[in-house]
């Protein structure tokens, strides 16, 4: 209506004046109801022209869009493992802080792990201990066994040497059975030895590696009766938290509620049509009227312009997409940031508001290569964003009347 009021003024005003009083028609004889259209067709039909030609002028190189929302995100407050509840330690609503503990599920399972980890642990030093009085033992069998395999050369060293010198004073029997008791106390020396190094190597290797696994048993223990407590992430508000102890926690079924992090409004995500696309850059200057914040209107900036449409996903599944299954068109999602820091600190999270985006030509004006039609029209794009910005602050001094009145709030 604004527009046709404004083309009007330019159009069918300036016919019926050129007709009035310059061909002398009178109201009520020449121009009628009747013959109105005749009589200013040339005016109506310029003022329609110029009304479409302003109106899409107006909304391509000022785009508005009514889905500008100040979006916000939400922690799902859920354990990592199911479980049932033992402990609840805040109410719906309440504000907490990060690492504040929010309920906490029956442990029991994970503390008779943990238990059991230690007195593995408990059992392997026991061991440990164990194997030093062996290793004493082992050294003293190697010590002995030396001895005796000492004794043995040295008698079969004497029996020999008297054979030798004089043949057949000893039994070539007595001498071989020295030599064979030789063999004996070395295979014994051996297997003392061997006993030793077996357990010095389960000392140095097997006990100390079973104690480490026992420990890494144990942290996974602890880690998860940790798990059993639910602390909060972050600060923000409980909201939909109603459990109750003996209740059942299912990270995949059923979460526990939802935290809402505490934070001030720095944007708004704003959705614009797909012809705009060529249009919305960032650095525009923009506009906002929201309904949280009536009879205001906060300058904007586009800061970040997504370089994807929602609509156009397409997930792996093991069906192929019909691509008329993508028919309705998307929206360009637009960041906007207030001008000036503090504007949007009021704004509750998730309130809806109405913006604008305004087309500059500024820079492009400066270059002294344009001509005189192409700055004539450049000053005009920039010239009706100010009939943008009058139906912007129209519709903020009529929204609350909108809501409040006609809405039946």
């Amino acid at each position: 209506m604004l527009e046709l009021f404004l083309c009007s003024m330019l159009t069918i005003l300036p016919d019926f004046l050129y007709r009035r009083f310059v061909q002398g028609k009178r109201l009520g004889q020449e121009i009628t109801l009747f013959s109105v259209f005749f009589e200013l067709r040339w005016g109506i039909t310029l003022c329609l022209i110029l009304t479409l030609s302003l109106i899409t002028t107006i909304f391509y190189f000022h785009p508005s869009t009514k889905a500008a929302t100040s979006v916000f995100r939400t922690v799902t407050v859920m354990p990592e493992a199911k479980g049932r509840v033992a402990e609840t330690f805040v109410d719906m609503y309440q504000r907490v802080e990060a690492g504040q503990p929010l309920f906490r599920l029956d442990s029991s399972e994970q503390e008779a792990a943990a238990e059991t980890a230690r007195r593995k642990i408990a059992e392997i030093e026991a061991k440990m201990v164990t194997a030093k009085s062996q290793l004493a033992e082992a050294e003293g069998r190697v010590v002995q066994a030396r001895g005796s395999l000492e004794q043995a050369v040295d008698e079969y060293e004497r029996r020999a040497g008297v054979q030798s010198r004089s043949p057949g004073s000893i039994a070539e029997r007595d001498v071989e059975r020295a030599r064979l008791q030789v063999e004996t106390q070395q295979g014994a020396l051996a297997a003392a030895l061997a006993s030793r190094e077996a357990i010095v190597s389960e000392m140095e290797s097997q006990l100390p590696a079973e104690k480490a696994s026992a420990e890494a048993t144990l942290r996974e223990a602890e880690v998860d009766l940790k798990k059993t407590l639910v602390v909060a992430g972050t600060d923000g508000v409980i909201q939909q938290f109603a459990l109750r102890p003996g209740d059942i926690v299912n990270p995949m079924v059923r979460p526990a509620g939802v935290l809402v992090p505490e934070r001030r409004v720095t944007g708004l995500l704003a959705g614009f049509g797909q012809i705009e696309a060529q249009v919305i850059k960032p650095g525009m200057i923009g506009e906002v009227t929201c309904i949280a914040k009536p009879w205001q209107i906060v300058p904007m900036v586009v800061t970040e312009v997504q370089n994807v449409i929602a609509s156009g996903q397409v997930r792996a599944t093991d069906q192929l997409v019909d691509i008329q299954q993508l028919v309705r068109p998307g929206t360009i999602t637009v960041i906007m940031e207030p001008l000036y820091p503090g504007q949007l600190d009021d704004l509750p999270q998730g309130g809806s508001c109405i913006a604008n985006a305004y087309t500059s030509n500024h820079e492009a004006l400066q270059d002294p290569k344009i001509g005189a039609l192409h700055r004539f029209g450049l000053h005009a794009i920039d010239a009706v964003g100010l009939v943008h910005a009058m139906i912007l602050r129209i519709q903020a001094l009529l929204l609350p009347i909108q809501t409040l009145v006609f809405g039946g709030h």
